[in-house]
């Protein structure tokens, strides 16, 4: 097959594109430049791109640069922007993976090959005549809560080559293969910030204003910030309150105000139903009417992590936009905004995603 990869210079990529050669594709790689030209950011591009030349010049492969840093900016920093602005707590790399990686890249060039392969921890599924998003063998490097917003038609057109493996196995190849970035560290962050701290981005863009924070409980001024968007629901650090922890509840956006509470415990920082909106099924709604009656139990993540809650999920008869999920368990720091990914219960297929909008200690 004729495969476009996608490679970043770090080793996960380089491994997916070793992979694909060693099964006999014809394969031709693309890195994708993100970062805005003079911002300081751009995540280390002309270090990736010398690992992507080593890993293209080892293998004897083609390999374009791929400039996508306006539309990275007018599709994925100004949704981030947008929503941090309206108090919400955003997901760039979610929106990258839609907009850039399997959007405009496919628009460009990616349409030209039979597949566009990733590093992605993440697998695929055929069933019932269709294409389906699976979970990544690897519980802790899975990442499919990040490709939860892709379409149908984007995921038809992927393939991922280490999806199936743990990242042990990935270093231990790229170690033995004697690969130049076998041993680098994995990126961490926001892709397009590179060195730039998160805050500082936001500042550069926002400003700050100094505003109250508020024990949510009495009333009480108990310091001040620079800004709630700096600030996210469930967020402890950064806070600089004595005698805490202290944790994000609440959030006045008009006022400027950001809302705390005290102790590890406080039931106020735990939430046992999520309502969402904007909700996005990649293969199809695979529970049809369930929803609108009896609901559906579910898996789901409400953030990176290697475990899944667990929770009963159904679709508001008079508000088909809203979906409520019961979750079995308390959940930390439920921020509006957060994507919320939808998986089977038992085979853990990943369905898609829904945004929230609230969540509340039910």
């Amino acid at each position: 097959m004729k495969i476009a990869a996608l490679i970043s210079g770090g080793v996960d990529s380089a491994v997916a594109v070793h992979r694909l050669v060693e099964e006999g594709h014809d394969v031709h790689l693309f890195y994708i430049r993100i970062g805005m030209d003079g911002d300081g950011g751009d995540c280390s591009a002309e270090e990736d791109l010398e690992m992507c030349s080593l890993i293209a010049r080892r293998y004897g492969l083609p390999l374009e640069e791929i400039d996508l840093h306006r539309q990275y900016w007018d599709n994925v920093m100004a949704y981030t922007l947008d929503e941090v602005r309206k108090g919400l707590t955003p997901n760039p790399d979610v929106m990258c993976n839609r907009m850039v990686k399997f959007g405009f890249f496919e628009q460009m060039r990616g349409h030209e090959f039979d597949l566009t392969a990733t590093g992605h921890y993440a697998t695929t599924v055929e069933k019932d005549g269709k294409k389906w998003l699976a979970t990544g063998l690897d519980p802790v490097k899975d990442q499919t809560d990040f490709l939860s917003r892709i379409t149908y038609d984007q995921l038809k057109h992927i393939i991922f080559p280490i999806g199936h493996m743990p990242k042990s196995d990935v270093r231990e190849i790229a170690s033995g293969l004697k690969l130049p970035n076998a041993l680098r560290h994995d990126s961490q962050g926001i892709c397009f910030l590179g060195k730039i701290n998160y805050n500082d981005f936001l500042e550069q863009h926002l400003g700050s204003t100094p505003g109250d924070i508020v024990e949510v409980e009495t009333g009480k001024i108990l310091g001040k910030h620079r800004g709630y968007w700096f600030h996210t629901i469930g967020q402890r650090k950064g806070l600089r309150l004595g005698g805490g922890p202290w944790f994000v509840i609440d959030k006045n956006v008009d006022q400027n105000i950001v809302y705390v509470s005290r102790g590890y415990d406080t039931p106020l920082q735990f939430s046992r139903q999520i309502t969402l909106s904007s909700m996005h099924f990649i293969s199809g709604n695979p529970w049809d009417e369930k929803l609108q009656e009896e609901g559906i139990d579910i898996t789901f993540k409400n953030r990176h992590m290697p475990s899944f809650l667990h929770g009963h999920i159904r679709q508001l008869p008079d508000d088909p936009d809203r979906y409520i999920i019961d979750s079995a368990e308390q959940i930390q720091g439920v921020a509006p905004g957060q994507f919320v990914t939808l998986y089977d219960k038992e085979s853990h297929l990943c369905y898609g995603s829904g945004i929230i909008w609230k969540g509340k200690n039910a």
